[in-house]
């Protein structure tokens, strides 16, 4: 079986002011913090949600 993809989402933007379905989801991704960092697999649900926040976060192929 083929190891699976790594990414690295960083939050570079603050939640202040977005709808709470996108504060959920930089939640769920398990960002706290701006800056702070979560190393996920690379999913279709996980690259979704990056997706879904992408104005709010930085990924970075591991």
């Amino acid at each position: 079986m083929a190891k699976a993809k790594k990414i690295k989402v960083t939050l570079i933007k603050s939640t202040i002011g977005q709808k709470p379905a996108k504060v959920a989801t930089v939640r769920s991704l398990g960002l706290k913090k701006i800056n702070s960092s979560n190393v996920l697999e690379a999913n279709e649900a996980i690259l979704g949600m990056v997706a879904a926040v992408s104005h709010l976060v930085k990924v970075e192929e591991i």
